[in-house]
């Protein structure tokens, strides 16, 4: 019993410490099925039973202090860790527990687990199918909801201040409706209803009138179409050309001076290439912020901000650099005048298109600047002088009659800026929404197609280097684009040539009931919400030969006249003394017959009937006009000689009827 005692004594003390060492875990750990019976047990058994489970217990708990000891010497942040392995312990041993009841407990939860996770996979799948089903539902509600306004809506909408926004949610919707008409129309509706209220409420909201409005919507789609007036209504970016004439002049000290060292060549190419950096370089220290134009413009800048007036610095009074659209920049690029040669600038004001050219021609040749309006001739005049061009004659005539004052086929090239509508600058001028209409196209185009003839008629197709013509305008109408190139190209022996731009819409061949020469895809459009710069139109033309076409004659041939030499042209003087001359040898016994027939009597007394078509014959400006006067046209002109000798015999004329009178008054 002793020996008992003494073992009971020594199984009593280790515990106690074992129990006050594992005091943390003992705490956390949430009681278990296991301790529960055993507390249950305990209760109904006596003292020396339980001393006996107890040690049976400890023989387990000393593996547990050696797991504790070593847990000791780990940091404290391990004891959630060491927690949690213990609570895991304490379910594996439940799971036990419930196995020797269930037998194939875990079996059952892993199967169960597979089949909530098809549960639920097959969850998500019903859900997505239900998002689907409910967007498609509510597209079929939304193309379901617009209707096309009734004429008692429209009526009530006129009489009401107008709803921009249920205007702009209805233009969205037929627009949507046209992209996709054959799915969302309505039925009993066509699309030119739809076209039709798409053109009154674009009209209505951005402020156009039913001409303009209905001209743009049969040149574009109805998606492009929107980009394009969205287009007007923000401002084109500002740019700037570095004008190489002026720095040409600073650089050229340099150059001189270093020419002993044989580096010329060398510097020249060098400044060339950073002369646009110098200058943004400078304008970026003054608080501008700007950028290159492109890679197609070797001396454009882009200006996206500045904190000093663009137009007031130093550097543009000194005519370092020019303000100019980047539409501006193409007429010129596509003429590409070459040094030494003569130039035309039929339309030169303000002066950027006429200091570009001069530029590119390095101040060699010859520039004709042409500005028919005299009120534009000062800011002309102004430009030239501050971008430092030499070589350029400024002049104020009519374009049509500039091939009488510098003489037909005298010149190298032509660049013609032609008056047009301004359908493609609406964003500079908003007033031209409303201001235009088919007259006002109509007329622009009958001015522009004479002004074509005339730069032809102008140019030598024999130049060594030229015998180019550019035409250009910043309408977007056809009549003043396509159809002008294609007049010029049945009057005159010209052909359409490419630009050399790289970038650009192809003009149009067909456009509604027109059909053009296949050659005007190599003319030139650009767009505002395409290619960020106003609306414009480049065609380059080739003069093939000196000789005009005529129209078609009665015998179905096609007449071909050599044109006149500036010193072959004639005063209107000489004409009439030529007329007069002819109406007095035509004086006869026969001349009462024909005064008869100019009245349209015959000798008898009885009226003739006026000439047929078959007997007449058009003139060059389409009159339809006798086949007697056609002929009077054809007639071979005199000579030099023949002309000098009348004009010698009238100033004669003139100065014996001056010495007349001074006579008369010594005799008295």
């Amino acid at each position: 019993m002793a020996a008992n005692k003494n073992k009971g004594a020594k199984s009593k003390n280790p515990p106690l410490k074992k129990k006050q060492r594992n005091h943390l875990f003992t705490e956390k750990r949430r009681p278990t099925k296991k301790d529960e019976v055993f507390d249950d047990v305990s209760d109904g058994q006596s003292e020396e039973e339980q001393l006996e489970e107890a040690e049976d217990l400890l023989d387990g708990d000393e593996q547990v202090s050696d797991f504790d000891d070593a847990s000791d010497i780990s940091d404290d942040d391990d004891a959630p860790l060491a927690d949690d392995f213990l609570q895991g312990s304490d379910d594996e041993d439940e799971d036990r527990g419930s196995g020797s009841t269930s037998g194939s407990g875990s079996d059952s939860d892993g199967t169960d687990i597979e089949e909530k996770s098809r549960a639920i996979d097959e969850q998500r799948e019903r859900e997505e199918e239900d998002a689907q089903a409910e967007m498609q539902l509510n597209i079929k509600e939304e193309s379901d909801e617009f209707r096309l306004p009734t004429k008692e809506e429209l009526e009530a909408e006129q009489q009401r201040p107008p709803d921009l926004a249920n205007l702009q949610m209805r233009i969205k919707d037929i627009v949507r409706v046209l992209s996709n008409f054959k799915e969302l129309r309505q039925e009993g509706n066509t699309r030119k209803d739809y076209v039709d209220q798409l053109k009154m409420d674009l009209g209505s909201y951005y402020g156009y009138n039913e001409f303009l409005i209905g001209v743009l919507v049969d040149m574009f789609p109805v998606v492009e179409l929107m980009e394009l007036i969205e287009a007007f209504e923000k401002p084109r970016p500002t740019c700037i050309r570095a004008n190489t004439l002026r720095v040409n002049i600073h650089f050229s000290v340099a150059v001189f001076d270093l020419c002993i060292f044989r580096s010329t060549i060398a510097i020249i190419s060098f400044k060339m290439q950073t002369r646009r950096r110098d200058l943004a370089d400078t304008l970026s220290k003054r608080g501008v912020e700007l950028d290159q134009l492109s890679k197609w413009s070797k001396v454009g800048l882009v200006v996206y901000n500045s904190h000093v007036p663009i137009g007031a610095t130093p550097e543009y009074l000194a005519g370092f650099y020019y303000i100019q659209g980047a539409s501006s920049f193409l007429p010129v690029m596509a003429l590409a005048p070459q040094e030494k040669e003569r130039v035309v600038d039929m339309a030169a004001a303000p002066g950027g298109k006429t200091t570009y050219v001069a530029a590119l021609m390095k101040n060699s040749g010859l520039i004709f600047a042409n500005e028919m309006k005299e009120t534009r001739l000062k800011s002309l005049t102004a430009n030239l002088h501050r971008m430092g061009v030499t070589n350029t004659i400024v002049c104020n005539y009519d374009g049509r009659e500039l091939p009488k004052v510098l003489g037909q086929n005298s010149v190298d090239r032509v660049l013609l800026d032609a008056p047009c509508s301004g359908t493609g600058v609406i964003t500079k001028d908003p007033s031209v929404k409303t201001s235009k209409s088919l007259d006002d196209i109509q007329k622009c185009a009958h001015l522009q197609k004479q002004l074509i003839l005339a730069a032809i008629d102008m140019v030598d197709a024999n130049s060594k280097t030229g015998g180019y013509i550019v035409y250009s305008t910043c309408s977007m109408m056809v009549p003043e684009n396509e159809a002008v190139i294609d007049y010029a190209l049945k009057k005159r022996d010209v052909k359409v040539v490419p630009c050399g731009l790289d970038f650009g819409c192809p003009g149009y061949i067909r456009f509604r009931e027109h059909r053009f020469h296949t050659s005007l895809e190599n003319t030139r459009r650009f767009y505002p919400h395409v290619h960020n710069m106003d609306g414009f139109f480049v065609a380059k033309l080739k003069k093939m030969s000196n000789t005009k076409k005529n129209l078609v004659s009665s015998d179905g041939s096609e007449t071909v006249e050599q044109t006149q030499k500036p010193e072959e042209i004639h005063s209107d003087e000489d004409n009439k003394k030529e007329l007069e001359q002819q109406k007095i040898k035509k004086q006869s016994p026969k001349g009462k017959k024909k005064s008869l027939k100019a009245k349209g009597l015959s000798g008898n007394g009885k009226v003739e009937s006026p000439p047929t078509l078959k007997n007449r014959d058009r003139s060059e400006n389409g009159k339809v006009e006798l086949a007697a006067t056609s002929k009077k046209r054809k007639r071979k002109f005199p000579s030099k000689e023949e002309i000098s000798k009348a004009r010698e015999e009238k100033r004669k004329a003139m100065r014996g009827k001056k010495k007349q009178p001074k006579e008369d008054k010594t005799g008295i």
